[in-house]
């Protein structure tokens, strides 16, 4: 990423705290708090509809996480389509040659989708438009099957269809694999209900029927109501009825069945009618809440990169400051001065602006555990800055260079606090300052950093290091 564009990306990650405190105070709650069963559902869809606009539309989203889930944008602008349209998107869902196609057809009550055995035929999902339901229109969508060839791409669509469906017809032709089983606990924790189906249930007598629904219900429990685990045939064998010609030869005429999914088709429109707006808003609360969290995860990445260069930037010039200046113990002075600048500037970054006695305050709270945790670090500091005073030539290079370094390992450690407070909205969390800090000290490997620190300032003051390593 070239320098000023990544001046514009960061100036962009400062401004989202208020973005995320609007979506989670004003879109989240509603649907959290109150029933699904609301009728109608139209203040659920009035609600949704609002977040949905405020999260596609707010400004305060940086241009280069938004296009880093460009893909998840553009399905929340398409669901926000589908709740102003007033749609509703049923998925069928299931493994390869149970009859989801069939099943989708005997819905429609036309070959909209292609029927096949081998493999599957269904290669991406298309929405096709069924019915009306409570002034809902109802769309139906066929999925890949979750165990075709290729199945895992097909099988991460067809959860990927299942996630931005309002509801999801489950099919199977007998008793439930483990695969299948495992496909119905994933596309239940997607919060998205669920229909489970029997079809081909021509293959079986009744007893057989009420056994293997009864096991699908035991399978299905605490995942599928009992009352929405029915049998289908969407598409049963054309009965072959034999007749005499006036010759008297057989005559063999195969007679289409007609699709038996009342009971599907019923308890569909039964939760349709009672629930399908707010399946709808839902749904798409569901979706965007998910995205907010990647929206608020990536802006927090991000303002913790931007606070990482920033707090090397403030150890290298505290460093450098402290070096070059000849004074004694006045350098210590303009250390502090600095720290003060880069916890003011990590405050920026977060979006947490401090006042200049906030900025002290914190401060001072790290030192002190600082102190108290490498008081012979600062002993020495403090000798390097008066012997710095009295000696010459090469004595001073090597004492500026260490205490320098010292320097530098101090600021890490002031601002990897500071981030940390800062990151968590000025606060310490149940830790507390002490632990905190304490916690910093001990990952943070000392000598390494001193020996880079050294090096760095070595460079910056063009001085061969006779020293040794």
């Amino acid at each position: 990423m070239a320098p000023a564009s990544r001046r514009a990306y960061y100036r962009g990650v400062k401004t989202t705290d208020s973005f995320w405190q609007r979506l989670v105070g004003r879109f989240r709650k509603p649907v959290e708090e109150t029933p699904a069963s609301t009728s109608g559902g139209g203040e659920h869809h009035a609600q949704a509809e609002a977040s949905l606009r405020a999260l596609l539309e707010d400004p305060g989203i940086p241009d280069p996480i938004r296009q880093s889930l460009a893909e998840d944008f553009a399905r929340l602008e398409s669901m926000l389509g589908k709740l102003e349209r007033d749609e509703l998107h049923l998925a069928v869902f299931g493994r390869v040659s149970v009859g989801k196609s069939a099943l989708a057809n005997a819905l429609l009550g036309e070959p909209a989708f292609e029927v096949g055995v081998l493999h599957g035929t269904t290669r991406e999902a298309s929405p096709r438009p069924w019915r009306e339901v409570a002034g809902s229109g109802v769309h139906l969508i066929d999925t890949p099957g979750i165990d075709e060839l290729d199945g895992e791409a097909r099988e991460q669509l067809a959860v990927e269809v299942a996630g931005i469906s309002d509801l999801v017809v489950f099919v199977v032709d007998g008793d439930m694999t483990t695969r299948e089983r495992d496909a119905l606990v994933l596309l239940a924790s997607t919060e998205r209900p669920l229909l489970l189906a029997l079809n081909k249930a021509d293959r079986y007598d009744e007893a057989e029927i009420e056994r293997l629904l009864a096991r699908l219900r035991e399978h299905a429990r605490g995942l599928v109501r009992e009352e929405d685990v029915v049998a289908v045939s969407a598409q049963p064998p054309p009965l072959r009825r034999v007749s005499l010609d006036s010759e008297g030869r057989d005559q063999v005429e195969m007679i289409r069945q007609p699709a038996d999914i009342d009971a599907l088709r019923n308890r569909l429109t039964d939760v349709l009618t009672r629930e399908g707006r707010t399946l709808s808003a839902l749904n798409a609360s569901l979706f965007a809440g998910r995205l907010t969290d990647a929206v608020a995860s990536r802006i927090v990445a991000a303002r913790r990169e931007l606070a990482a260069r920033v707090i090397r930037q403030y150890c290298l010039a505290k460093s450098i400051a402290v070096a070059l200046n000849p004074i004694p113990v006045a350098d210590l002075l303009a250390a502090g001065a600095l720290d003060a600048a880069l916890v003011t500037h990590l405050a920026r970054v977060y979006d947490l602006p401090l006042t200049r006695r906030e900025a002290g305050g914190l401060i001072k709270t790290i030192c002190a555990q600082l102190a108290a945790l490498m008081g012979a670090i600062w002993g020495i500091h403090l000798a390097a800055s008066a012997l710095k005073g009295i000696s010459a030539g090469m004595s001073t290079v090597l004492t500026a260079t260490a205490q320098g370094a010292l320097a530098w390992y101090a600021t890490e450690i002031v601002g990897r606090a500071a981030d940390r407070y800062l990151a968590a909205g000025k606060s310490w969390g149940d830790q507390g300052a002490k632990r905190v800090v304490a916690d910093i000290v001990a990952k943070l490997d000392r000598d390494s950093i001193l020996r880079e620190a050294r090096e760095e300032i070595l460079k910056r003051l063009r001085v061969p290091d006779k020293a040794g390593a």
